[in-house]
């Protein structure tokens, strides 16, 4: 696979929301081998029979990667918690030149069957956790030469099929990307830049394999590292973008990577939510 130039992370640091397992993670090995201290806030802080990996497992791998990281157990819902990463962060590291918002509730349910504890639950961890977590780093962030906000989320895609499809959900993540491109407007004197990144075909993580059709399901999508590639490059990117939403293979594409066979890239690739066109012929060819 052809790998783009790029600059480095060596020295920077990453607080990410969620973070011990999937995508988040991937995103955090792959920073890691760039020299890219982390610090993660997850919830998981003892083996869940169902979800593979905890928050300190994670630090390990990211260790073995050529990293620094340190654990934060706690939820993002909790403004302390958050506050507490940023904190740990802070005093660990010397700063925080980097947020990616990666938390995230999926619930596919149409508005009558989302219980409103169901519904409150999704937007506190979604757009409610985006903000607070990016709200808790600005400080520091203003205080970094190189100040970055990543947030995993989609491209507002006001096709009716997506507004009408699942809003409790939708809403949810329009709001952590409507945020992000907020912010790359409203701080963009303070030299934070803000953007978006969003998969174009499922991903391979146990919210996919639990959520939307088992190992099926895991067999239909690309893998993490994908996302993991793709964000590095975005936060490496020597022009600097700011106010984009990014989507994954585009990223990798405009990078030089045209080899996506390593992430299971396939004629059989299930369309992410969100994206133009549902149809597996409509993915790009490479």
């Amino acid at each position: 696979m052809t790998q783009p130039a790029q600059r480095d992370l060596n020295g920077r640091t990453i607080v990410m929301s969620g973070g011990s397992r999937g995508i988040g993670l991937a995103i955090l090995l792959a920073a890691a081998r760039r020299g890219a201290n982390s610090v993660i806030l997850a919830k998981t802080d003892q083996p869940d029979p169902r979800l593979p990996g905890t928050v300190h497992t994670a630090v390990a791998e990211i260790e073995q990667a050529g990293g620094k990281a340190v654990a934060v157990v706690g939820d993002v819902r909790v403004e302390q918690d958050v506050d507490r990463a940023v904190v740990t962060a802070v005093e660990t590291f010397g700063g925080v030149d980097i947020v990616v918002n990666n938390a995230s509730a999926l619930n596919m349910s149409g508005t009558a069957d989302v219980t409103p504890k169901r519904y409150d639950l999704m937007q506190s961890i979604n757009s409610r956790g985006t903000y607070l977590l990016t709200r808790a780093a600005l400080d520091h962030l203003k205080a970094s030469d190189d100040a970055q906000v990543l947030t995993l989320s989609p491209p507002i895609n006001l096709d009716p099929k997506w507004l009408g499809e699942f809003p409790p959900y939708m809403l949810s993540k329009y709001g952590m990307s409507l945020l992000t491109l907020g912010w790359a407007h409203e701080f963009a004197g303070d030299g934070i830049r803000a953007n978006c990144l969003w998969p174009r075909t499922t991903i391979a993580t146990a919210a996919v394999v639990n959520l939307l059709g088992g190992d099926d399901a895991g067999r239909r999508a690309r893998t993490p590292e994908i996302m993991a590639d793709a964000a590095v490059a975005v936060l490496t990117d020597p022009s600097r973008p700011t106010g984009q939403t990014f989507i994954d293979d585009e990223v990798l594409a405009a990078h030089g990577v045209t080899d996506l066979a390593p992430y299971g890239d396939s004629e059989h690739n299930d369309i992410d939510f969100f994206i133009e066109g549902t149809d597996p012929a409509d993915l790009p060819k490479h």
